[in-house]
């Protein structure tokens, strides 16, 4: 590799990590407090819940890493091009490729490196997360609920427990059931216990009281009484699977008996494609910031940033590729759909740089935007102004 060739690879790698680490650091931060109720409501530990994090991050790593790839090309060649540096590059005679190989090379290095967390390591990790889940709320009422406290163990449904004894022993049991909008339902029991599995609650000597929208309200006692809680507390072994969660062995061959897959095979066939066209989506993004920034421009000609222009396509092409994978969920007809987004602005972008053309928009686009631009520019003044600069 030539020293310019390197040094533009450099330049172009850093200013790809400065853009990932950031951003990647807040949307984690954002997806993990969602999940800080399993410590509030399961008493799990924080390390229990630094875990939970770790297996996060690889689900959110392939989303994040084509845009700081779009920013980190555009703003090290635009910098580039306005310190003349560009220009002098092609006044030397350089060929292009001094200016897309380096690029290339590191779209590529992403690009594989998308495909091996999105097939070999971001499904485990979504399975791992899902068990500790469910685990956690396994064996909630029988060891995690402190006594004398009221917990909700899933919305609409609370527990009160006097003590806990020995042997999944439960006294002076307190449970207010408002999952159902027919009716609410509060049960008292002077004991109780759960079985081994952590699916039933057996209730023994209490009432329950019926509550209908009407306001009638029903008092029945009983002896004896089992209230399931297998909808929340899932074993390990039976935590929900879904087509995100299999490995690509599974997709690619699926087992025609699989309960999961025999409802909705759709969801399957779309997870498959969706994972064999998101790694090429580096690729096309580099090859479309090439198009826009790769080579001499004139400071007067530029009147939207490249790097916005960059990412309106960047955005666009991704949010199509969400849409026609949900959408070909419902056929198998439609599966190649979810290459075009990827594919067709790639090789768009290839036809533009063999010919050696820019990408830019219109003038009317950019006049547009450049009025509303300066409009914000100067209402943002006039408000420092009056405030005395603040």
């Amino acid at each position: 590799m030539k020293l310019i060739e390197f040094y533009i690879l450099r330049r172009t790698f850093q200013m790809f990590l400065a853009t990932l680490l950031p951003i990647l650091a807040i949307i984690w931060t954002i997806q993990v407090l969602g999940r800080i109720n399993l410590v509030t409501d399961t008493g799990q530990s924080i390390g229990s819940f630094a875990t939970l994090a770790s297996f996060i991050l690889p689900t959110i790593i392939p989303v994040v890493m084509p845009f700081a790839l779009v920013i980190g090309i555009t703003q090290t060649l635009n910098a580039m091009n306005n310190d003349s540096e560009l220009p002098v590059i092609d006044a030397a005679g350089s060929p292009r490729s001094v200016l897309y190989k380096p690029v290339l090379l590191l779209a590529t290095l992403t690009a594989l490196f998308s495909f091996v967390i999105t097939n070999f390591i971001e499904p485990p990790a979504r399975v791992k997360a899902r068990e500790m889940v469910a685990e956690a709320y396994a064996d909630l009422l029988g060891s995690v609920i402190e006594e004398k406290t009221f917990r909700s163990i899933e919305k609409g449904l609370y527990v009160q427990i006097s003590e806990r004894h020995s042997g999944r022993i439960l006294l002076g049991l307190f449970l207010v059931d408002y999952r159902d909008p027919n009716f609410e339902m509060i049960y008292y029991a002077r004991e109780g216990s759960i079985d081994d599995a952590g699916t039933t609650l057996t209730m023994r000597n209490g009432e329950v009281h019926r509550k209908t929208p009407d306001g009638r309200v029903s008092v029945i006692k009983f002896v004896s009484y089992a209230f399931d809680l297998s909808s929340m507390a899932e074993s390990t072994g039976r935590a929900p699977v879904y087509a995100g969660d299999r490995n690509l062995d599974f997709l690619l061959k699926p087992d025609p008996t699989d309960k999961h897959y025999m409802e909705s095979p759709g969801n399957f066939h779309s997870e498959l494609h969706r994972r064999l066209s998101d790694w090429i989506y580096p690729l096309s993004y580099a090859l479309i910031a090439l198009v826009i920034v790769g080579g001499a421009r004139s400071h007067r000609r530029a009147r939207l940033h490249p790097m916005v222009l960059a990412l309106i396509i960047a955005f666009a092409m991704r949010w199509l590729g969400f849409s026609l994978t949900n959408l070909a969920k419902n056929t198998n007809a439609n599966m190649w759909m979810i290459y075009a987004p990827a594919v067709v602005p790639g090789l768009f972008a290839i036809y533009l740089l063999l010919s050696q053309r820019q990408m830019k928009l219109p003038n009317a686009w950019n006049d547009a935007v450049a009025n509303v631009y300066g409009k914000l520019s100067r209402r943002i003044t006039a408000m420092r102004s009056k405030t005395g600069g603040a």
